[in-house]
């Protein structure tokens, strides 16, 4: 029910070096317990026998305080260097990937959510094309880095947001929806196709875990403190309401997506009901899939039975 650390780590798949876009809003340890906490102390056990130093060995004696008095740069052992090193390796690996899909977000216009919009990425920023093959799910991990960029600007939105506060909480979430689906419009004309992507079956648990981390982050920029079976009730709606939104904007023709917005101002007065958002958005699916398959449908009848 509550927001963790571990709730933000489950929920939020941040792949290849992307950990860092959500900033956990806790206190490092030693700060929240202090460092004279008791549960820090350290003493040896009955059971153990620590070494003591015989001072009367004028070599014992130097090494001990040489250990306990040294200021310098504690040096990695034989066993500790090829680990460090290699666990530098693997942030710079990542970072390249990161990067890289980072530079593909152009050509998507052009290429579509496909292998081809990497490779261009790959080689604007100098790297070899051959990294595409380091992506087990290729276009999926690029939707899903896309949906990862994205949440990580709405949350700077809302924690600098100052116009946000004078909002009643309808008029709050009705903006922040509307901020998260005009990143969209960029790629509106092939996001079709990233909706397709996240309904294959292997996406289908982080295309989730993607949208209910999205929907917790609006509804906590309310300062909603729902528990019990409100929690569900509310995202559930909201995330109705956003999935729904999102469909419409696929059929909207009008100037800067006028109707979309007037559409969504509609959903938010019938936010309570949540059977009439329902059907409407199976209707729009059922339109807008016509020419994807079962799958792209089946996919916005699970978003509203989760």
């Amino acid at each position: 029910m509550y927001r963790t650390a571990a709730k933000r780590a489950l929920l939020l798949r941040a792949p290849f070096g992307c950990r860092s876009i959500v900033r956990l809003r806790f206190p490092p340890l030693l700060q929240t317990i202090g460092t004279n906490s008791p549960r820090l102390s350290i003493s040896p056990t009955p059971s153990q026998n620590p070494e003591t130093p015989n001072f009367s060995d004028p070599t014992s004696s130097s090494a001990s305080t040489s250990s306990t008095f040294s200021d310098g740069p504690a040096t990695p052992t034989a066993q500790e260097a090829p680990r460090q090193e290699g666990q530098r390796s693997r942030v710079e690996y990542e970072d390249e990937q990161a990067r890289v899909l980072r530079a593909s977000l152009p050509h998507v216009v052009r290429l579509g959510w496909t292998e081809a919009a990497m490779i261009a990425g790959a080689r604007a920023v100098g790297v070899s094309p051959s990294v595409i093959g380091s992506f087990p799910r290729k276009e999926a991990a690029f939707v899903e880095f896309f949906m990862d960029e994205c949440l990580q600007r709405l949350i700077d939105r809302i924690e600098t947001g100052e116009d946000l506060k004078s909002m009643i909480p309808s008029e709050r979430i009705c903006k922040l929806v509307r901020f998260r689906l005009e990143m969209q419009a960029p790629y509106i004309a092939k996001w079709p196709q990233a909706l397709s992507i996240q309904a294959q079956p292997l996406n289908v648990p982080t295309s989730f875990k993607q949208r209910a981390m999205l929907v917790d982050e609006i509804w906590h920029a309310v300062d909603d403190g729902a528990s019990d079976i409100d929690w569900y009730v509310k995202r559930t709606i909201l995330g109705g309401i956003y999935s729904t939104t999102e469909i419409y904007m696929l059929t909207d023709s009008s100037p800067d997506f006028r109707d979309t917005w007037s559409f969504l101002d509609g959903r938010m007065k019938d936010a309570f009901d949540l059977k009439k958002t329902i059907q409407e958005a199976t209707h729009l699916a059922e339109a807008v899939g016509a020419g994807m398959g079962g799958s792209f449908q089946g996919f916005v009848k699970r978003v509203f039975q989760r």
